[in-house]
């Protein structure tokens, strides 16, 4: 008998960087690609649902979303590990690298939600013994040899953590038969970091969207810990 998928609730409020003028607005079919998905780590690969990424941390929702600027290696390797909103797909690869864009604050707002879950926490002990069986067969297409936390995050390929987010959305239960609504997951960028992935038909409620203003420190200790400027205006 396999181990249950461990659920969790977020415990207060999430934070998402969107674009004007609603960040908690499900990104349209129009930017999907040919594989039906917006290309992100936990996207429905039959292109079904989407899914809206989100944060415990309000600076973490800045740095998950700056670090594709960066110019440290390891983030630049990590750029896979990134969630990218559809419309910025083509947008990063023009920009120096440790450059933010002079309108990037203009063109996006940073929102808050609330969302009762519940979430399957997939880097918990219950919930990776029982992917390893539920998804063995998937392991050895991908030639991966196993299933840790470290596979998740470093090893295991977008199509592999697509495939496992179909597998949550199409079995997850709790105890109590409640369904999962999403995803829990720890960033490649720093285990501080906790992020949601937000399955559609299970909106966030009290929701507010703000803009991001030049003195929010929140944004400058994102800019420091990545080692990003502004471009000059």
């Amino acid at each position: 008998m396999m181990p249950p998928l461990a659920a969790a609730r977020p415990q207060a409020e999430l934070y998402r960087i969107g674009r004007d003028p609603d960040t908690w607005t499900w990104p349209p079919w129009e930017y999907a690609g040919e594989d039906g998905t917006f290309g992100n780590r936990y996207d429905d690969p039959q292109g079904e649902y989407r899914v809206l990424y989100a944060c415990s941390q309000r600076v973490g929702a800045f740095i998950e979303t700056l670090a594709r600027y960066g110019t440290d290696p390891a983030i630049v390797a990590a750029y896979e590990q990134i969630v990218v909103e559809p419309e910025d797909q083509d947008a990063f690869p023009t920009i120096a690298p440790g450059i933010v864009p002079a309108d990037w604050r203009a063109t996006r707002r940073i929102g808050k939600a609330r969302h009762p879950g519940p979430f399957a926490d997939i880097g918990h002990s219950s919930s990776l013994a029982h992917l390893r069986i539920a998804l063995a067969s998937r392991l050895v297409h991908y030639g991966l040899d196993d299933l840790d936390g470290s596979d998740r995050r470093r090893r295991a390929p977008r199509a592999f953590t697509q495939e496992l987010s179909r597998y949550v959305f199409e079995h997850a239960s709790t105890a109590s038969s409640e369904p999962v609504l999403g995803i829990r997951y720890l960033s490649r960028l720093g285990d501080d970091i906790e992020n949601w992935a937000i399955f559609e038909g299970s909106d966030p409620h009290d929701t507010a969207t703000d803009p991001i203003t030049r003195e929010d420190p929140d944004l400058a200790a994102a800019l420091a810990t990545l080692d990003l400027v502004f471009a000059p205006e």
